[in-house]
């Protein structure tokens, strides 16, 4: 596995909180996590990722679009358009798309139907798709695990474990990929994610 790579980490506060620097130590780690972000401010922001020029992203984005209460197809347009937007603005980077996390029952079944959607997706844009809901949800399979949030419902040093054990072999995998050597050609329609 090559190191010293620019690895950027985009996503919501889970992301922003992220210790990246300390448990990617050997790679350029930038961490353009957003508290409260949704698929629709990152959209605002995605020229600071392309001007990172990385050689991979990571990206976890629309837990906040679900407790806004945007439905299953504006949640996966916003996310299939900020992946459009990155492979053709960065045709050389490779893209690792995570899945939605589990937050609680109530969601579970409109997150699983858009990771599902996202799975199926990201191939078309040459992304690799890690699926953290196993690694996170309790035995239920319907919402996130007690011991992974804090009193605040945010995730705790459990949590951040549990998501690092999946990541780092899956990140791992990604770099292991070739990197694409040119654009690839998509449509340029704007969706409409509001």
């Amino acid at each position: 596995m090559s190191k010293n790579e620019t690895v950027v980490f985009v996503g919501d506060d889970v992301t922003r909180a992220g210790d990246w620097a300390a448990w990617f130590p050997e790679d350029d780690v930038v961490n353009l996590g957003v508290d409260g972000d949704t698929t629709a401010t990152l959209a605002e922001r995605v020229d600071a990722v392309v001007a990172a020029r990385p050689d991979s992203v990571v990206l976890l984005i629309g837990t906040n679009d679900f407790t806004g209460r945007r439905s299953v197809e504006q949640v996966v347009r916003g996310v299939e358009s900020l992946l459009v937007t990155m492979r053709r603005e960065l045709p050389g980077t490779r893209l690792l798309l995570q899945s939605i996390l589990p937050r609680g029952a109530e969601l579970a079944p409109r997150i699983r139907d858009a990771n599902r959607h996202l799975r199926q997706f990201s191939s078309t844009v040459r992304a690799q798709y890690l699926d953290l809901w196993p690694a996170l949800a309790d035995e239920s399979g319907d919402a996130i695990r007690p011991e992974f949030v804090d009193e605040q419902g945010r995730l705790s040093a459990e949590g951040y474990e549990a998501w690092l054990t999946e990541l780092r072999p899956g990140l791992e995998r990604l770099r292991d990929e070739p990197p694409m050597s040119r654009p690839l050609s998509v449509l340029n329609v704007p969706y409409d994610i509001d």
